[in-house]
């Protein structure tokens, strides 16, 4: 199998990028290739631990976790993430963060790259 890297650069609030991001790397692991998702800008919130759930609303901390434990690899921006007020121990277990360093050397790595969301 093959390898997907896959980059999410979401807008502001009520983007469905995440979900789509989240729906893709699902599908990709289920066939049997490994998976990388760089997250930037707001889309660092979905590597956030204690998510609130509301009905008729997005939220993808179960599924993420769920994907996390069963190989996907999950990192976010660090810069991103730490302006946006989300810290070290704020992250989903499994998550990591890094710069934008390691997402380059994931696409080097990949057999196929998709960006997903930004302006």
């Amino acid at each position: 199998m093959g390898k997907l890297s896959i980059g999410c650069f979401s807008s502001l609030i009520g983007s469905m990028t995440l979900d789509f991001a989240v729906k893709l790397a699902e599908a990709a692991r289920k066939k049997g290739h490994d998976v990388d998702i760089w997250l930037s800008g707001n889309g660092t919130m979905l590597s956030k631990k204690g998510q609130r759930k509301f009905q008729d609303y997005s939220s993808l901390e179960k599924p993420v976790t769920d994907l996390i434990k069963g190989g996907l690899t999950m990192v976010a921006c660090e810069a991103c993430a730490e302006a946006r007020g989300q810290h070290k121990e704020d992250l989903l277990e499994g998550c990591d963060r890094k710069s934008m360093d390691w997402y380059l050397a994931s696409c080097f790595k990949a057999d196929r790259v998709i960006h997903i969301g930004g302006e």
